[in-house]
Formats: C-alpha cells, sequence, structure tokens
C-alpha cells in the first residue's frame, strides 16, 4: 500500500468509526422511545376496561360506550404499531453496526458540484433528517453504482433523467467495523469483491447479494415496464437471489401502495422455500407469500382426492422397471401437459352449455332433498347465454331457500325429539337465557312452547350447517364424472386410439379411488374454475415463478388465467428440465403480452473448473463464460466395489470438513437411492436425509435426490453413483446435480460401466481415479 492508499484507506476507516457512532446514538435514542412505548402498550392493556366507560341502560349510554371502547382500541393499535415500527428499524441498524455500507460513488450531476454517495442495505440520515450517511441500495442514484463504469452515467428518478458524470467507483469489505479492503474498479462490481463473496463457504441459507449486484442482475431487479420478464439463467448465473432482490426492490419503490401480500413467488419445493426465508428480512421487509404449485393445486382442488405431488411423478419414471407402462405414462402425461389438451377442454366445457353437466343428489337421512335431476333441470332452464358460473351461482342460491323449506318440515320430526332429549345441560341453559333476554318468562306455558322451538332450531342447525357448506363449496356439482367424460370424447390427431383408449382407462380407473395423478391435478383444478368461476386473484399484484421451465404448457397457460392483472417474473434454465413434461423453449405459452427476455450466461456459484466440466453437456454450453475463480478440477474415481467405494467416500468427507465446508451433498439419482444409501452410512457419518416433505435446510452432510437440490448449492457434491444416469430424459438431472458445486464435485462410477455423457466432455476437464 503507497502513501496516497494508505491516506485514503485512513480517511474511509474515520469516515466509518463516525457513521457507526451515530448509528449507535440512534440505537440508543431508538431504545429509549422503544422501552417507553412498551411500557405505555402494557399499561393501556392492563387498565384498558378501567379507561373504558361502559354504560348499556339506555341507546345513548350504549353508543357512549361503543365510542370510548373504539377510541381506547385506537389507541391501544397506534401504539402497537409503532412500536413494531421501532422494533423493524432496529433491527435494520443493527445489521449496519457490522458492515454500514459496501460502496461509494462521486457522482457530479450536471451543473452541480461533486456528491459522495455512500450505498448500503438500508437508507441512514443525520440527526436533523436533512443529509444521507448511508442511500439505500434500491435509490434511484445508487442504480448508477451498478450499471456504469466511470465517466457520463445517468439515473432514472420520477421527475425525470439526471445526467452526470460517475468520478469514482469504490467497493468496501467491511467487518465489524473495520475496513478490510477496499477496490476502486472501471466495471460493475470488481472481481476482488466478488471473489471474497465467492471464495466463502456455502451457508444453510441463501444470502442477500446487494454488495455484488451485476450490471445484467440490475436489469432484472429495477425492471418496472413489462408485463412479463422471462430469466433464461444458467445454473449458478444468480437469477434466484436477483428476482428476491427484485422483489425488495419493488416493496422499496412501491411502498405506498405495495406490501408483501401483494406478491406471490412459486417456488420448487418446500425446501427452497426455507432456504430463502432470510433474504427479504436481511433488507429489512417482510417476506411474500410462498408456494409450491402442488400446494396451489391443492388448495384449489379441495379436500375428498389424493393428488400426487410431482416428485412422487418424477420418482415413479425415475424408478419403473415396466418399460410398457411407463412408456404409456409418459404419452399420458405429455398430452395432459400440452395446449391441446387445454383447448380440448375448453371446447368440453363449452359444450356443458348445452348438454352434459352431470350432479349429485343432496341426501339427508336416506331423504333425497335435491335430486341430480333437479339440479339439471333447473341448470338447463336458465338461459343459454348465462355463463356456467354465473347458472351455478344462480342454482346455489336456488338451493339454499330449498333448503331452509326443508328446514322448517324436518323441525317437527320425531327425530329431533329423539335429539334434545339427548342435549347437554348447556344447551337446555342456552335456550333459558334465550328467552329470558326477551322477556318471555311472565307466562310459563309460552315459556315452554319458545323453549322447545329454540332446542329445535338448535338441533336443525347443527345437522344442516354441513349440508348448506357444501351448497356454497358447489359440492352438488359431480366433478369426478365431469373429467371422466372428458376422457369419452373423440380421440386427439397427435394420439393413437390405442393410446387415447389407454389413457383414458387410467384416469378413469385412479378417479375411481378418488386419486389424481399430477399431469391430472392442473386439468382438473382448471375444469373447477371453468364451472365455479375464477376465484380472485386481484391482490396479487407481482407473480414470480422460479424453475419456470419445470411448468407444461398447459401450467403456464393456467397461470397467466389465474392472475391476469399481475406482472410475471419467470425464472428458469432449460438445462435443468427435469420433468417429462418440461418447458423446452421458455416461451410463455400463448402469451401476446410484452415481454421482456434477459439472458444471464455467467455462472458465479462454481470454480472454472467445475464449470468448464459441466458446460460441455449443457444446450448452448459454449456461451456459459464460468467466473474467474479457481480450485481442483472434478474428479471421477471407478470404484471396484461398494466398500471400496464406501471407504473412500468417508476418507474425502474428512478431508472436506478439515478445509472447514459446512454443507456437503451426496447427491443421488432419486430417493430409493438416497434411502439405500443413508442406511448405509448412517452408522459411519453424521448425515441427514433429504425428502420431498423436508422443509428446513441445515449445514452438514445431507443425502438428497437430484431433483431436490435444485435451486441449492453446497461447499461439495458427491455424485453416489454416476453410471445410472443413461437417457438423454436424465441427462438434466446429471447437469443440475453436477452444477449444486461451489468448490468441489466428486463422482463415482461403476467399474467398466461409463455414464454415456461423459463422452461429450474433455478428459483433460476432470481427473479419474481407479480403486481396486
Amino acid at each position: 500500500m503507497n502513501k496516497d492508499e494508505k491516506v485514503e484507506y485512513e480517511k474511509e476507516q474515520q469516515r466509518i468509526d463516525f457513521v457507526l457512532s451515530e448509528v449507535d446514538e440512534k440505537i440508543k435514542s431508538m431504545t429509549k422511545d422503544k422501552d417507553f412505548i412498551s411500557g405505555d402498550v402494557g399499561q393501556l392493556r392492563t387498565t384498558f376496561w378501567e379507561d373504558v366507560t361502559v354504560n348499556m341502560d339506555e341507546p345513548d349510554d350504549v353508543a357512549e360506550t361503543y365510542l370510548s371502547i373504539k377510541q381506547q382500541a385506537e389507541l391501544l393499535g397506534e401504539r402497537e404499531r409503532s412500536y413494531g415500527q421501532i422494533h423493524r428499524q432496529l433491527a435494520t441498524l443493527s445489521k449496519l453496526q457490522n458492515s454500514p455500507y459496501f460502496g461509494r460513488i462521486d457522482f457530479k450531476e450536471d451543473g452541480e458540484d461533486t456528491d459522495q454517495i455512500y450505498i448500503g442495505i438500508t437508507s441512514f440520515m443525520d440527526k436533523k433528517d436533512e443529509n444521507f450517511y448511508i442511500y439505500d441500495w434500491r435509490a434511484p442514484v445508487s442504480s448508477v453504482y451498478y450499471d456504469y463504469s466511470p465517466g457520463e452515467a445517468s439515473y432514472k428518478t420520477p421527475s425525470g433523467i439526471i445526467d452526470g458524470e460517475l468520478q469514482l467507483k469504490r467497493q468496501f469489505i467491511i467487518r465489524d467495523g473495520s475496513l478490510i479492503s477496499l477496490f476502486d474498479t472501471g466495471v460493475t462490481i470488481g472481481d476482488e469483491l466478488l471473489l471474497e463473496v465467492l471464495g466463502n463457504n456455502a451457508n444453510s441459507m441463501m444470502k442477500s447479494i446487494v454488495a455484488t449486484i451485476q450490471k445484467e442482475q440490475n436489469q432484472i431487479i429495477r425492471n418496472e415496464n413489462s408485463k412479463i420478464l422471462l430469466v433464461q439463467g444458467v445454473a449458478g448465473s444468480g437469477k434466484t437471489s436477483a428476482a428476491l432482490q427484485r422483489v425488495a426492490f419493488l416493496l422499496y419503490k412501491h411502498r405506498e401502495t405495495l406490501n408483501a401480500e401483494n406478491i406471490m413467488l412459486f417456488s420448487p419445493n418446500p425446501l427452497f422455500n426455507s432456504y430463502v426465508s432470510t433474504v427479504l428480512p436481511e433488507l429489512g421487509e417482510e417476506n411474500m407469500k410462498q408456494s409450491t404449485f402442488y400446494e396451489f393445486l391443492n388448495s384449489r382442488i379441495g379436500k375428498g382426492y389424493e393428488v400426487e405431488d410431482p416428485f412422487s411423478q418424477l420418482e415413479y419414471l425415475l424408478s419403473e422397471t415396466d418399460e410398457e407402462a411407463k412408456v404409456v405414462r409418459v404419452h399420458a402425461l405429455q398430452y395432459k401437459s400440452s395446449i391441446a389438451f387445454k383447448n380440448k377442454m375448453d371446447r368440453y366445457v363449452s359444450k356443458l352449455l348445452q348438454q352434459g353437466m352431470i350432479f349429485k343428489d343432496i341426501e339427508f337421512r336416506n331423504k333425497v332433498f335435491i335430486s341430480k335431476e333437479e339440479w339439471n333441470r333447473k341448470f338447463y332452464e336458465l338461459d343459454d347465454h348465462i355463463s356456467i358460473s354465473n347458472r351455478i351461482q344462480a342454482l346455489m342460491e336456488w338451493a339454499h331457500k330449498e333448503m331452509k323449506k326443508h328446514a322448517k318440515v324436518e323441525r317437527n320430526q320425531r327425530w329431533v325429539d329423539q335429539e334434545i332429549e339427548l342435549m347437554d345441560k348447556e344447551d337446555f341453559l342456552s335456550a333459558y337465557h334465550a328467552q329470558e333476554n326477551k322477556g318471555e318468562r311472565e307466562q310459563e306455558f309460552q315459556y315452554y312452547d319458545q323453549e322447545e322451538k329454540y332446542l329445535r332450531k338448535i338441533v336443525i342447525n347443527k345437522y344442516f350447517k354441513p349440508l348448506y357448506q357444501a351448497i356454497r363449496k358447489v359440492k352438488f356439482v359431480d366433478y369426478t364424472s365431469l373429467y371422466k367424460n372428458v376422457f369419452k370424447t373423440e380421440c386427439p390427431e397427435n394420439l393413437s386410439t390405442k393410446e387415447w383408449d389407454e389413457i383414458s382407462k387410467q384416469v378413469i380407473h385412479n378417479l375411481s379411488r378418488q386419486f389424481l395423478s399430477y399431469e391430472d391435478a392442473a386439468p382438473f383444478a382448471y375444469l373447477k374454475e371453468k364451472i365455479e368461476g375464477r376465484k380472485s386473484t386481484t391482490g396479487i399484484r407481482y407473480v414470480f415463478i422460479d424453475e419456470a421451465q419445470d411448468y407444461s404448457d398447459f401450467q403456464m397457460s393456467y397461470i397467466n388465467e389465474l392472475f391476469p392483472y399481475s406482472k410475471m417474473t419467470l425464472l428458469g434454465d432449460i438445462n435443468q428440465a427435469i420433468f417429462a413434461h418440461k418447458n423446452k423453449t421458455l416461451n410463455p405459452s400463448e402469451s401476446k403480452q410484452d415481454v421482456e427476455r434477459i439472458v444471464l450466461m455467467k455462472s458465479y456459484r462454481s470454480t472454472s473448473e467445475i464449470v468448464e466440466f459441466t458446460k460441455d453437456i449443457a444446450i448452448n454450453g459454449h456461451q456459459i463464460e464460468p467466473f474467474n475463480r479457481h480450485g481442483s478440477l472434478p474428479t471421477l474415481v471407478h470404484a471396484k466395489n461398494d466398500s471400496l467405494k464406501h471407504e473412500d467416500l468417508i476418507n474425502r468427507i474428512a478431508k472436506w470438513k478439515n478445509k472447514n465446508f459446512h454443507t456437503i451433498a451426496i447427491i443421488c439419482k432419486n430417493y430409493q437411492e438416497s434411502l439405500r444409501v443413508y442406511h448405509i452410512l448412517k452408522d459411519q457419518l453424521d448425515v441427514r436425509i433429504i425428502d420431498k416433505g423436508t422443509n428446513t435446510y441445515e449445514k452438514g452432510i445431507s443425502i438428497i435426490p437430484a431433483y431436490l437440490a435444485k435451486g441449492i448449492e453446497f461447499d461439495a457434491v458427491v455424485l453416489y453413483n454416476i453410471s445410472i444416469y443413461r437417457t438423454s430424459f436424465e441427462k438434466e438431472l446429471f447437469y443440475t446435480a453436477c452444477t449444486r458445486a461451489m468448490h468441489e464435485l466428486y463422482m463415482y462410477g461403476e467399474e467398466g460401466d461409463s455414464n454415456p455423457f461423459l463422452s461429450l466432455i474433455s478428459k483433460d476437464k476432470y481427473t479419474q481415479v481407479h480403486l481396486t
């Protein structure tokens, strides 16, 4: 470090010390406020009813009592909101104590003096709230840091574009308030800072990337105009991280009109939800709504059906030994995943306007209150131009009135007397007080008459409540039969009659036991939506779909219809399309709307050696650019037998532990293999098996099926047996497994039985070891 550099270093450290002292003062001040408000809230809760005037004697007194309670509740609510706001601000300020900011730009606006702008995860101002010590990374001016090299630069504000000159761009690594490194750079984010971050060990939670956002990632984050933003990114390109920072940016930019409840993320599995759960809170924002598409479909289909999850579907395709049955299943799921099938269903639903609706009887105690024939007659008595969903609504209103008539009749039946005799003491007391409150205690005969009437009403309400609920939930429509009938229509053009017969037979068999395969789940939910009407999703303004390549054309089109007014961000990598219905082009299905595509071809997760190994088996792999971080070559071990393999594997993991690798994955092709390996190793290693129900990601050694490892990264990865990845369908699974490794990739193969995809990879890109 020369003299000038030392002077700059000392100046920056002095500023860090000053800013941290201001942060500490702010924290002390806000802590006092928090303690005061906390005491105030506690006092208000304790004395709530003492401070309320309660008088119910006269109508005016009742109104006064209501107003008194309302005012006291509003005061308590205001204090609790203030407490919550201060608590969140303190949590954010505490993060600044370790590293108050990560970047600085010197920007000279045209015609103005140069401003020194320091950028961090949140803004921080002086005591008078006049000048910024730190600018939030999402502020308009902060975009200059991510998008420009020194020279001419500009940024957008609500009032227009600000032009000027970027005179300096500086990056910091600060830990525990001490300046570790600073870099002046001419590129977006210097390699020095990225090397520092990427060279660290993997964590059990995804971290914020605000300090290392690249220019192309910043385009994703700050995009506001596109109806559909499509991000095609290679493994490790940071597409998911950028999407989460995009959520934080949107919440910041539109904080007056947007909250986390207005944003929906469809994630690949529950484990992923846990993995990304800390990113937004780390940036001072609440987590958005998160769901897997399977969970979402289940909520739409409702109870009464067993719905296969996508991983059980995948397990079947990876493990089934009956090739003939597997071929039928693949044909079925590929057709049911297509737009052609969705169009067929639309034609089917259109015909239901004239004929073909199927209903169920509404029965009670072996009596048919409303027969399926009566439902059908009422449905088709309505005007042809009324939509199916509006007719269903009309039927519900009619049925509700009919049920009230039946309830009135049933009230005087003998079975009601028997139920009254079996009633609890509490029910009789309730009836007594009900009549007493009505002032009907004076005439005993009238009282007993009213008491009996009240008790009969209780019994009828109890037994009729499920009937009313069934009507409200449209359970009078026979969806099982309606969906079966879809497969009794003419054979599709792109299938043979034999294939269509086999597909139909399988669907009808599954439905007979109230089972829906995963490929039937979206079509079945779609049929329900068409009949009942779309449930409101207008509160969701932004939809994010991770691993979009794993969604079928049918599913994507269905999602577009479900969220017609939402802006969508689709994240995907066609090289990781592991399902049989995979979307090979990542084109938004049938979309004629504004679509912007951003392609990320630089991979940051893995070392250059791992990226060079995997890119040879990827589509357009020659375009993938590894980040300049080096490590050892991937290793392929040919083991003569399993005992040699397991001994070598245990030794290898011990070496990784000595390197302080915190996250190690033993990746298997499917769950069956994962379970077998777990039972082999559990007595020799502290291992944890990950299955489709696992919803927390922890440090240590994980044994995991390849399809559940998507979106997650590990310090080191072992592929337990690469010889069993053989078909073209399994190529993407193999690629996905390999690209989970950050620092080291270790693979085992069976002696003399090679993985066919290795022939695509130059032998100088990996090391081979033979254990004999």
